[in-house]
């Protein structure tokens, strides 16, 4: 039985103090954003390609146009965002900064609100140093976590290292390893870890090297290096970063190539957000 106050599991309602709160987090957003130089877009909620964001469709809500093509509700923004700028606007905007405050919806019924930005051309450093000005405004200061996908990548492809493994992260395997530098990979957590990378193959150290030169350009505390994390991540496909309080994940983002544009972006999960300042105010 569906009482009428029932909602759907995993969308969201937004009421007095966390409403005021929600809407209060996108003006402070989209100001700062505006200063920094970003256009404003709002995607269609209904689009033809976000299969192509996802390694499988399981995760999207899909219904059918007037002519019984499929299309899906918007589950993720960024593809959609590179995509209308680059093919439907590009010949007519200058602009290469842009960001959206909107909500994502997957399957079965889960909302996530979103405040995002892409920079086609951009850097992970101006990606890193826009979302921490964005949490300065909201006064929060999560952790930072730095990665570089291609570490986990490499380590599959060329070292053997179950991928498996990286995602479980389980460290007693790796250690088992042949690979008389995974001791020194698995100890790396701090920018000054990074100092001395002469145990490493090149190709492992030139990723780390990124890592280290990114870090110090975002400049950015409390901030752990993780080179070891590994995620099936739609579209990065090098650096990345995570930004946590406690479990919960409130950003992330990186570098990416999507249909041949180089681009940088992140989003930031309001509702986390909304829940931290929810939190952090009742505790006086």
């Amino acid at each position: 039985m569906i009482f009428e106050h029932e909602i759907p599991s995993g969308s969201r309602l937004y009421f007095g103090k966390s409403a005021k709160l929600k809407r209060e987090m996108e003006n402070s957003a989209s100001e700062t954003l505006s200063s920094l130089g970003f256009e404003e877009i709002v995607t269609p909620l209904f689009s033809y390609h976000q299969h192509e964001s996802f390694e499988s469709s399981n995760t999207l809500v899909r219904l059918n146009d007037e002519s019984n093509y499929e299309v899906t509700l918007r589950a993720d923004s960024t593809a959609d965002v590179v995509r209308i700028v680059t093919k439907r606007l590009g010949r007519s905007m200058e602009s290469k900064k842009w960001f959206y405050i909107q909500p994502t919806v997957t399957y079965p019924t889960k909302e996530q609100y979103q405040i995002g930005a892409e920079i086609m051309g951009g850097s992970f450093e101006e990606a890193a140093q826009t979302t921490v000005k964005l949490f300065e405004k909201l006064d929060i200061a999560p952790i930072m976590q730095v990665s570089n996908i291609r570490i986990p990548h490499l380590l599959n492809e060329k070292y053997g290292v179950s991928l498996e493994v990286l995602k479980s992260m389980h460290i007693e395997q790796m250690m088992c390893s042949d690979l008389s530098w995974m001791d020194a990979l698995v100890r790396i957590n701090h920018i000054e870890d990074l100092n001395d990378l002469s145990v490493f193959p090149k190709d492992i150290k030139e990723e780390l090297e990124k890592i280290r030169i990114a870090a110090q350009r975002v400049n950015y505390a409390p901030m752990v290096i993780s080179p070891l994390f590994y995620a099936k991540l739609r579209y990065y496909d090098s650096l990345t970063f995570r930004m946590f309080d406690g479990n919960a994940l409130l950003a992330m983002g990186g570098i990416y190539t999507i249909e041949c544009t180089e681009a940088a972006g992140f989003a930031l999960y309001t509702d986390e957000c909304i829940a931290y300042k929810m939190e952090k105010t009742s505790r006086g």
